[in-house]
C-alpha cells in the first residue's frame, strides 16, 4: 500500500474516532480526569521508600559488575605484556582464562539485567504493589467524584467507566463482517 494510501486511510480512521467520540460526549457529558504520573512517584512516600531501596540493589549490582570488569580489564592486560615472553601453554592458558572471566562477567550481566534477570524480578517486587494501590486510588477517586473516565499520562493505569466498554459491538460488527 502506498504512503498517500496509508495516509489517507489513517486520516479517516482518526476522523471516524473523534466523529464517534464526538457523538458520545454529545449523548451524555463525560467527566473526564488526568494523573500526573512523576507527580505520584515524586509524592507517594512509599514509591519514594521503594526507589531509594531499588537504588541500592541496583548500585550494588553496578558494583559487582565493575569488579567484574576491572578483574577482567587487568587479565587482559597481564597478558598482553607477557604474551611475547610465553611459551605456546601458557597463552593458550591465560587465553582460556580470559574467556573464562569474559563469560562470567557476560552470564553475570544476564542473570542481573537481562530479560526475566533479578534486576526486573526486584522491580517488579518493588513497584507491582505500589501500581496496584495507585490504580486502587485512581478507581476510588473516579467513583468518589463520578468521573467517567481517568488516564495517567505515561504509565497507561487510569479507569473507564465500564459502561462506555464497546467491545462486544465491535465483535458483533466484525462477526456481521465476514
Amino acid at each position: 500500500m502506498s504512503n498517500r494510501k496509508k495516509s489517507f486511510l489513517s486520516a479517516v480512521i482518526v476522523f471516524l474516532m473523534v466523529m464517534s467520540l464526538t457523538s458520545m460526549v454529545s449523548a451524555q457529558t463525560a467527566k473526564i480526569g488526568f494523573v500526573n504520573d512523576e507527580e505520584i512517584k515524586k509524592n507517594y512516600k512509599a514509591w519514594q521508600r521503594a526507589q531509594e531501596q531499588w537504588d541500592l540493589e541496583r548500585k550494588a549490582w553496578d558494583d559487582e559488575a565493575t569488579t567484574k570488569q576491572k578483574e577482567l580489564e587487568e587479565l587482559v592486560d597481564e597478558y598482553e605484556k607477557q604474551k611475547l615472553i610465553l611459551s605456546e601453554d601458557k597463552k593458550k592458558e591465560k587465553e582460556a582464562a580470559i574467556r573464562a572471566k569474559q563469560e562470567a562477567l557476560d552470564a553475570y550481566t544476564r542473570q542481573i539485567y537481562g530479560p526475566g534477570g533479578t534486576a526486573e524480578k526486584k522491580q517488579e517486587q518493588l513497584v507491582g504493589p505500589l501500581l496496584e494501590d495507585v490504580n486502587k486510588a485512581i478507581e476510588a477517586v473516579a467513583l468518589e467524584g463520578g468521573y467517567d473516565v481517568i488516564f495517567t499520562l505515561q504509565s497507561g493505569l487510569g479507569y473507564i467507566n465500564p459502561s462506555f466498554e464497546v467491545t462486544k459491538k465491535v465483535l458483533e460488527y466484525l462477526e456481521k463482517m465476514e
